[in-house]
């Protein structure tokens, strides 16, 4: 019997997005969150006592400001070496060799695959193969995996990947491949990266991606970690999703349906933001809070919209290690005054047309100025710089809120 680690994508040194402009915000916990994220890695898997770790791309978040990024990263393959546990790696986008214009030498138990071909590694004492290849250039649109070797007869065969698979909402299609060719290869483990999401894909063989191992911003919610894998005679035993995230982000929604006074919202957002930290687990936590639902409390919300947004702030500051990312409108008013307007009259048709009106990724990205401007952005920012359809969603419904309210003659929501 033998265990092994499988993480991927740490995004070494790169920063948690979304509460720079707070003055309270803890910086640095926020600084260091990758870090110490990538400590508790090495942590557990001198604690399990794994044989090695997989680590399955994007080590880096791109070119490094500095050596110390390497270096730090040398010290923690360092401590794996002296409890005499190896380390095999692959780049991926993010770390491609085309990206990381500097690298440094990695301890011995480290192995590095090559960006040329795929190859294998060996673990003769405990019968194992592991099959894989980096990135060398970012932007990878072929299937690594038709180049990769066939299994190893009498071994345990890993693959090592980082890859979108079949396609993943919100990443990029960087070497795609299907569950199904992945099985034909006729490996025990699929070692997946690239995906911030832990998902196992399949069970026959093992597909799995173990998701960031730390998330960075309001896209990231909920646990992140690593996977523990156990084998015996040769067979996956068990796979057990491990957290080592050491900041949780979260998005919570509170219902104001019934909601008639100040009281009742106050006590309504801080349930939600308790509830947050009971599921972070002693981390501190970083909340985005969406107030929907028909409420009395509508028109008094949009019209006093600053002054309740900087309330929920200092509701999160009094509980301690938690701060808001956002605060966002979608409630309701009870009544709905344009109920009340003459069918078929201008106005009536007019606020009909707000209501239907649609925005979407695929229109924003149309617009002559938004590609000019993404043209301009270093790689890692480009990435970043996605519209998605959740930010559409709240955009929309903002616009919408503000149209039908200009048009009733109601309070601006803004």
């Amino acid at each position: 019997m033998f265990k092994f680690l499988h993480a991927a994508d740490l995004h070494l040194d790169s920063p948690l997005r979304g509460l720079e402009t707070y003055p309270d915000a803890p910086v640095e916990q926020i600084r260091g969150a990758t870090r110490r994220a990538l400590e508790n890695l090495i942590d557990l898997a001198i604690e399990e006592r794994v044989a090695f770790v997989l680590l399955a791309g994007d080590i880096y978040d791109g070119d490094w400001k500095d050596y110390n990024t390497g270096l730090f990263f040398s010290r923690c393959m360092g401590r794996l070496r002296e409890a005499g546990i190896g380390v095999f790696l692959i780049s991926g986008n993010h770390d491609a060799a085309s990206v990381v214009a500097r690298n440094l030498s990695p301890p011995d138990n480290v192995r590095v695959f090559s960006t040329r071909h795929a190859e294998t590694h060996f673990l003769p004492d405990l019968c194992v193969a592991v099959h894989g290849q980096g990135y060398a250039v970012r932007d990878v649109r072929e299937d690594l995996t038709r180049a990769y070797p066939e299994p190893e007869p009498g071994m345990f065969n890993i693959g090592l990947l980082h890859t979108v698979l079949s396609g993943r909402p919100g990443h990029e299609s960087y070497a795609p491949t299907t569950l199904d060719h992945l099985r034909g290869k006729g490996y025990d483990y699929w070692a997946l990266g690239h995906v911030h999401q832990h998902e196992v894909v399949c069970d026959d063989p093992w597909v799995v991606f173990p998701g960031a191992l730390q998330g960075r911003h309001i896209r990231e919610t909920g646990p992140k970690g690593c996977t523990l894998v156990a084998v015996e005679e040769g067979r996956v035993a068990s796979v057990e999703q491990r957290e080592l995230d050491v900041f949780r982000w979260f998005e919570n929604e509170v219902c104001l349906e019934g909601c008639e006074a100040s009281e009742d919202l106050l006590y309504r957002v801080r349930e939600s933001l308790e509830k947050a930290r009971e599921q972070a687990d002693g981390r501190p936590v970083a909340v985005r809070l969406t107030l929907s639902g028909s409420s009395a409390m509508h028109e008094h919300l949009h019209r006093e919209k600053f002054y309740w947004i900087e309330e929920c702030r200092n509701l999160a500051v009094g509980l301690g290690d938690i701060w808001l990312e956002n605060v966002i409108l979608r409630t309701r008013p009870e009544r709905d005054p344009a109920t009340e307007l003459e069918s078929g009259s201008s106005l009536d048709e007019l606020v009909q047309a707000v209501g239907a009106s649609e925005l979407t990724p695929e229109l924003f990205e149309e617009i002559p100025e938004i590609a000019e401007l993404r043209a301009k952005m270093p790689p890692e920012l480009a990435d970043a710089f996605v519209f998605d359809q959740d930010s559409f969603d709240l955009f929309r419904d903002e616009i919408r809120d503000l149209l039908r309210a200009r048009l009733m003659g109601e309070e601006s929501p803004s």
